[in-house]
């Protein structure tokens, strides 16, 4: 395997996920893409795993966003304790950049609701007068869940932010709960991120 390959994937896919808020999967097949059409040929092994793309968006909004970035993170982790306090019957667990601390202003907010009945939260929203859209996440390797997103705004970010609501069997929380390789949570709840927001800087 190319490090060095493997390593310029990552930088690139890091500068799509800050700049157009793109998922660390999408970002890397993108950045794997472009590398092949200038030449260099990417195979599935010189992909960069989640967290090398996570250490390259580190170092890029340290270098370039370190004066705007915590704020806005903590605007999207404000907007995510909102939908997970009015949604907490489900279970609501925060994921991705707005959990693991780096977000931006582009990025969605992803919260993961678990269901005894896959149609239940849809019926909270409509019962609750909330306009929203559904749409069907197929990963390949899982199983097909629900998607249900809705537009909130944000007077910190003056801006709309979109928000993911992710359907999840009941029982899948206990494997969702699992650490990446560094140890570190992939996802929390409302009372693991009012303690962030409790601290003076946003952070993961």
């Amino acid at each position: 395997m190319s490090d060095s390959l493997t390593e310029e994937i990552a930088a690139a896919a890091a500068r799509l996920v800050v700049e157009s808020g793109m998922e660390y999967g999408a970002a890397k097949h993108k950045a794997a893409r472009a590398l092949s059409r200038r030449g260099g040929q990417a195979s599935r092994a010189e992909l960069p795993s989640s967290e090398q793309v996570e250490d390259e968006v580190r170092a890029y909004i340290e270098l370039f966003l370190g004066d705007s970035q915590p704020a806005e993170l903590g605007a999207l982790r404000r907007v995510a304790s909102h939908w997970m306090q009015r949604l907490a019957e489900f279970r609501p667990h925060l994921s991705g950049a707005v959990w693991r601390g780096t977000a931006t202003r582009e990025s969605a907010v992803h919260i993961d609701l678990y269901c005894d009945d896959s149609k239940a939260a849809e019926i909270a929203l409509l019962n609750l007068g909330i306009d929203h859209d559904v749409h069907v996440l197929d990963a390949g390797h899982a199983a097909a869940r629900d998607v249900l997103t809705v537009t909130s705004p944000s007077r910190e970010l003056g801006q709309p932010v979109t928000v993911h609501l992710i359907v999840n069997d009941h029982d899948d929380l206990r494997g969702a709960l699992r650490p990446d390789s560094r140890g570190r949570t992939w996802r929390g709840d409302l009372a693991a991120l009012q303690r962030l927001l409790a601290e003076p800087e946003a952070s993961a």
